[in-house]
């Protein structure tokens, strides 16, 4: 099988201020066949994404490239016009975007950007056009498409708007697909919806997809060959089968090493030290020598040359001088997880809590009906304990933890933290709780001031509910939480934006620390984290926990860290609570159907499964379907005659909660 493109020796620099060069891509060499899948594994920071953008030439203005070349279908594209690379991108080579909401135009609709690349290079008119967006947005899990259309990008969730992206992205039929973390924002089952998608595609047209990813699960689901990353070089390069059963780059090893698995559950992860260099900071020989254990004299002076392990497995690594595999490389030892005093005992009890949202519709914007985003939902958290809250995107998990916090004014029912009843307290009372109950919101970057320093973030709570402590207490106790976060004292005086991500979570769980809360709302808090940066904020979220007795509602989709991280797991479905109890129940013995198609969606990092889709689309929490929400998708109801018993009650009837002992589902079928 021939090759569709062929990057050879590529080296992309940036000038960066008067004499320094960043060396973001140095010196990568791989093939991509036709219809294959290729994957770029690696930390964030190891020149992962520069390496798409190389390749449809979309580096920044201070870019350059030093030497390489790029091979597509058989010509150069260094040789090529803007106009035709013109051609070519959107056409014959598409790319999904990580950040949707910076990709998407703010001031154009949702149904203009789909619409634009079939106009510009398939030629078709505005009425088809749009029928065919409407077409793609089903495709990729979208609820009311044909109402999608008319949206701005705003109006749509991160998951729907990453969904968009995927859309355009696929609308030309594209030779080449560069997707870069095209599932992070979504969760399990619209995750393997666009998996499949993107693999039926390949399959229908002959694609080759390039994918970069850090979920290894997903990497064993699709992908054909691996290029594992580090410090914009190639580490480790050869097929997924070879790859995954025979690592041979020590990186390679921590990076499989760091994934939360079923054994871990009550251990520290492995965590791998330090972080990837600077690209302006690169020395000389193998990058990864400082955080390796296995270091040599010989690994700081010369770049490895690469070594043959078999046939289609290449490593850049010391170890492996003049042939001979090197033994076992040494893992750190299982620690246990820090001993917590969990108690017997409500920090937080939640009773018919209710969020409904009106939509207003004519002249005089009467009230046309409610979005139901949490409806009657009934919840207890232990003291010390963490909840998980679960479930698709749309399903009401961060309203819900917003709610909690009396964040939104359409709040109904009770929360009664510590035997106080939050919806009850005015501003001024519940101003003097707030420091008790703090939120760690998914995306930091946006949730971050970009105009003040890492001082004035973190220690803005103190200034609003300590106002007698003086500047120098203030600024004491903003590094010591700082340190106890895992950032440098040097961090205090520095903005958002010179942080990696994994360090503007820390910022963002340093801010939420500061007050000494005792509960923590934690939304999608590793969502955008490679697996090593993950594996240190989690064992971060641990040690907390134990050391100062915290208490978490964790909300997250990602089944792998809810197994590692939680106590207990309340599965979510169009604002209700649908299954409730003890993760080990949840993962061993799942009741609700929904809970096992959320389990069987998972990608294993060990054995490669057929995709395992929930029938249907997730309806509209506008328009949720009558009697039990999850009746037109679920397996049970539909192997059921439509004249039974169980399928009447499924179409007519909320099914109340089915109690044993502390935990609960609401199915028909399991009275």
């Amino acid at each position: 099988m021939s090759s569709l493109l062929q990057v050879k020796n590529l080296k992309t620099y940036f000038n960066v201020g008067i004499d320094k060069v960043a060396r973001a891509i140095d010196g990568i060499s791989f093939n991509l066949e036709e219809g294959k899948t290729l994957a770029i594994v690696g930390e964030s920071g190891c020149g992962k994404t520069q390496t798409a953008f190389s390749i449809i030439r979309l580096i920044a203005n201070n870019g350059f490239h030093p030497s390489g070349e790029i091979y597509f279908n058989k010509r150069k594209l260094s040789n090529l016009t803007e106009l035709e690379m013109q051609s070519i991108r959107g056409n014959d080579i598409s790319m999904i975007f990580q950040e949707p909401m910076t990709s998407l135009n703010p001031l154009y609709r949702i149904g203009n950007q789909l619409e634009e690349p079939l106009y510009q290079h398939r030629k078709i008119a505005k009425g088809p056009a749009r029928k065919l967006a409407i077409e793609l947005l089903n495709q990729v899990g979208i609820p009311d498409p044909h109402k999608r259309l008319d949206c701005f990008p705003h109006e749509l969730s991160g998951g729907m708007k990453q969904r968009v992206m995927i859309a355009m992205a696929l609308a030309c039929k594209p030779k080449l697909l560069i997707a870069d973390e095209p599932t992070t924002a979504l969760d399990t089952t619209i995750q393997a919806q666009v998996l499949k998608l993107m693999s039926d595609l390949q399959k229908e047209t002959g694609m080759s997809i390039l994918l970069i990813t850090h979920d290894m699960g997903i990497v064993n689901q699709i992908a054909d060959d691996i290029c594992i990353m580090y410090a914009g070089r190639i580490a480790e390069k050869g097929s997924r089968d070879n790859i995954l059963k025979n690592m041979a780059h020590p990186y390679t090893r921590h990076l499989m090493n760091s994934i939360p698995k079923v054994k871990d559950t009550g251990f520290i992860l492995n965590t791998l030290p330090g972080m990837v260099s600077e690209a302006t900071d690169y020395g000389t020989g193998c990058l990864f020598t400082e955080r390796c254990s296995q270091a040599m004299d010989i690994c700081k002076k010369i770049d490895s040359p690469q070594y043959t392990i078999e046939p289609n497995h290449f490593t850049f690594c010391h170890l492996y001088e003049h042939g001979k595999l090197p033994q076992e490389i040494a893992m750190p030892g299982s620690i246990k997880s820090p001993e917590r005093s969990t108690e017997n005992k409500s920090i937080l009890s939640i009773k018919a809590l209710r969020t409904w949202f009106p939509v207003r519709k004519g002249v005089f914007l009467r009230i046309a009906n409610y979005i139901k985003a949490v409806d009657n939902v009934d919840l207890e958290i232990q003291k010390g304990s963490t909840l998980a809250l679960v479930g698709e995107s749309g399903c009401g998990k961060t309203t819900l933890g917003e709610s909690i916090l009396k964040l939104t004014g359409e709040t109904q029912g009770e929360v009664i933290f510590e035997g106080l009843d939050i919806m009850k307290l005015n501003n001024t009372e519940l101003k003097k709780i707030r420091n008790q109950m703090q939120i760690v919101f998914q995306d930091p970057m946006g949730s971050l001031s970009p105009r003040m320093t890492v001082e004035d973030i973190v220690g803005e709570g103190l200034q609003v509910h300590s106002k007698d402590m003086g500047l120098i207490e203030r600024r004491k106790k903003t590094e010591d939480v700082l340190n106890e976060v895992g950032l440098p004292k040097s961090s205090i005086s520095r903005y958002p934006h010179e942080f990696s991500g994994g360090q503007r979570q820390r910022i963002a769980i340093a801010r939420a620390l500061i007050l000494e809360p005792r509960f923590l709302v934690l939304d999608e808090p590793t969502s955008a984290l490679d697996v090593c940066v993950q594996a240190q904020v989690l064992n971060l979220f641990k040690e907390l926990q134990a050391k100062r007795k915290l208490t978490y509602l964790f909300i997250t989709h990602n089944l792998g860290v809810v197994r590692y991280m939680a106590d207990k797991v309340a599965i979510m479905y169009l604002g209700k609570i649908v299954e409730n109890g003890s993760t080990n129940e949840i993962f061993q013995n799942p009741k609700h159907p929904y809970t096992k198609s959320l389990l069987e969606s998972i990608p294993d990092i060990e054995i490669r499964k057929a995709f395992q889709l929930i029938t249907g689309d997730v309806p509209s929490p506008l328009n949720p379907p009558t009697g039990c929400h999850f009746h037109p998708r679920c397996p049970i109801f539909l192997n059921e005659s439509d004249d039974s018993q169980l399928s009447h009650k499924c179409k007519r009837e909320y099914p109340k909660p089915v109690y044993t002992g502390t935990s609960f589902v609401r199915c028909h079928a399991k009275k």
